[in-house]
């Protein structure tokens, strides 16, 4: 078993081998180049109070012990994207070992082996492994899978620090307890329950952990993508639905990726749709396989529960978040697909020819290891990733949105001009598109255009920042001293910690 995980392992890390060429992509730049607190282990540690994106930035979060990882990382590399892409091809391998030990439960090893490479193969990861930033749901993840653990071999202490460590790594991990509770609940027979004092603690630890958050990382309750902007339950369901559909499509098939899913490349709906019946019929069928497969098939189960509830945080379901979907969220949901296999392999293996049902098997990884390895260049730094964007998703209303950027930063106005007016066209309720839209514009003398985008900017969100400074720039521009002062007065309540528009 041991010479088998080891093959895992390295299946993990070889995959992404190719990355350790790669760039900073990205968010990478703000939360690793351009943020101190990620540049030494001293530096991470005196930020453990602070929001995980750094100030300006009013993103908020709360994920110190990521920023201390990427601080090692810079400590140790001098700041070179290569070892840190190194680095999280290691934590990604250790998620799938991880994995089969916890599957190992109730899965044969061959079961669980193949589970454990399906998971560290499949292609919906490249956005959670070559991407650096990503190094929060790695950590998260293992912190997770190692708590489980810890809780079977009553190593409680172990089990409460992996729990921490799984929140303090990214939001997500706060369904640390709730997996802890699955595993105990799917005992085999024989098995005692986890004791009371335990269970209490891990309570405390969790609730501990969010009264901390809501201090610190409170700011990110306010980040909402565009699409839900004024959107009641029923215009959030609109999306939120239909992208449940697109997750699901993406475990099962991870033909076609993207880096981005906003509108169009999940079309904007504000009503019901043949998609949002599906995706509710998928929503309530995957938390019913949790009960149902409980005794037929408990492997199952878990991996059904964890995917549900690691996909709850950022669905929309429930509240709105800052996203309509990501492949990094999908990251632990991936446990899902991973534990069929595993457990068809298992009943196949029982049934009929060994040889023929590991040769199909193998086939299926090497397929999924496949296109990983087509997507993986898609993330090899900054221009590569917009213009796969581009290429493959011309729909995208944010990938146009970056094209506009790039042709200003190249002072090429006539093409930047078209590009943002392509964004506008795809998507026109973005307030943040039309901001920056109204400011290139007040830089190229089109002041009443500008003024036009920047007010129907306000109108979208009040307190869009960049909006807000483009009106007062046109109002002093005009001399009109008291909407000018007005405006400033109005950002320095809002904005205290900026310096006046």
């Amino acid at each position: 078993m041991n010479r088998w995980l080891s093959a895992v392992f390295a299946a993990g890390v070889l995959l992404y081998l190719p990355t350790v060429r790669y760039d900073f992509v990205q968010d990478d730049r703000a939360i690793i180049v351009n943020n101190p607190a990620a540049h030494s282990v001293g530096a991470a540690l005196r930020a453990f109070d602070e929001p995980y994106w750094p100030r300006p930035a009013e993103a908020g979060l709360y994920r110190p012990v990521t920023i201390l990882s990427l601080a090692v990382d810079w400590s140790l590399s001098g700041g070179r994207a290569g070892w840190f892409h190194l680095v999280n091809a290691l934590w990604h391998a250790l998620v799938g070992v991880l994995l089969v030990l916890v599957l190992s439960r109730w899965l044969p090893p061959a079961g669980a082996l193949l589970a454990g490479f399906v998971f560290v193969v499949h292609p919906v990861h490249v956005e959670g492994v070559a991407n650096i930033v990503s190094r929060n749901e790695l950590l998260a993840t293992a912190a997770m899978l190692a708590a489980v653990l810890a809780a079977r071999r009553r190593w409680w202490v172990a089990a409460l620090a992996c729990a921490l460590v799984a929140m303090l790594s990214k939001e997500r991990g706060v369904i640390t307890a709730a997996a802890i509770l699955c595993d105990d609940w799917l005992r085999p027979d024989g098995v005692k329950p986890y004791p009371r004092a335990f269970l209490a603690a891990l309570a405390g630890v969790t609730i501990g952990y969010f009264l901390v958050w809501l201090r610190i990382g409170h700011a990110a309750v306010a980040d909402v993508a565009a699409p839900f902007l004024g959107a009641g339950l029923g215009g959030r369901l609109a999306m939120a639905l239909p992208a449940a559909l697109r997750s699901v499509e993406l475990l099962i098939w991870p033909a076609s990726l993207s880096a981005d899913y906003s509108p169009q490349v999940i079309p904007y709906r504000t009503t019901l749709s043949p998609a949002a019946v599906v995706g509710a019929v998928l929503v309530v069928g995957i938390a019913t396989l949790a009960v149902a497969l409980r005794r037929r098939a408990p492997a199952v189960g878990f991996a059904a529960a964890l995917a549900a509830l690691a996909y709850l945080p950022t669905s929309n379901l429930l509240f709105a978040s800052g996203i309509v979907l990501a492949e990094r969220d999908l990251y632990l949901p991936i446990v899902l697909p991973a534990a069929v296999v595993g457990a068809a392999v298992s009943w196949a293996l029982a049934r009929w020819e060994a040889r023929r049902v590991l040769l199909a098997a193998t086939v299926a990884v090497v397929a999924l290891a496949g296109r990983s390895l087509t997507r993986l260049p898609a993330w090899a730094d900054n221009r590569a990733f917009l213009l796969t964007l581009l290429l493959e998703h011309p729909e995208s209303y944010r990938g146009q949105q970056s094209a506009a950027a790039v042709y200003a930063g190249m002072g090429r106005v006539n093409d930047a001009r078209a590009a943002y007016a392509r964004a506008d066209s795809l998507f026109s309720r973005d307030p943040h598109l039309k901001a920056g839209f109204a400011l290139f514009l007040l830089g190229h003398g089109d002041m009443a255009r500008a003024e036009s985008l920047a007010r129907a900017s306000r109108q979208l969100l009040p307190r869009e920042p960049v909006a807000l400074r483009v009106q007062y720039v046109l109002a002093v521009a005009r001399g009109d001293s008291s909407r000018a002062a007005a405006l400033a007065d109005t950002a320095r309540r809002w904005f205290p910690g900026e310096a006046s528009p």
